[in-house]
């Protein structure tokens, strides 16, 4: 079988994409039902023990799962403090259940 390389790349990238989508269409699910994406928009930045603490999860948890978004792009941090924020555009998609984008 021969394979046409300039038709193999886009579909491998359009593949690892949606997989990677709908892996963190779980996280995003955790994140809204806790109340994660609310309580980081409204008292960040936090680290992960801060973020727990106002969600009454427990930290190790949210530990991995604020590593997760921020890999993804959906909240930012700050590797000087260690601490984890959302920019106002981050939370008025993810945290704002009022806002005309959720």
């Amino acid at each position: 079988m021969s394979l046409n390389m300039e038709k193999l790349e886009p579909l491998l990238h359009m593949m690892v994409g949606e997989l990677g989508a709908a892996a963190n269409a779980a996280l995003v699910l955790v994140g809204d039902k806790l109340g994660l994406y609310r309580a980081l928009a409204e008292h960040g930045p936090l680290d992960s023990q801060g973020l727990a603490e106002k969600t009454g999860t427990h930290e190790r948890y949210v530990r991995e799962w604020l590593s997760a978004q921020a890999a993804s792009g959906f909240i930012d941090y700050d590797e000087a403090t260690g601490t984890f924020s959302m920019t106002p555009e981050q939370a008025a998609v993810l945290a704002d259940a009022d806002s005309r984008l959720t």
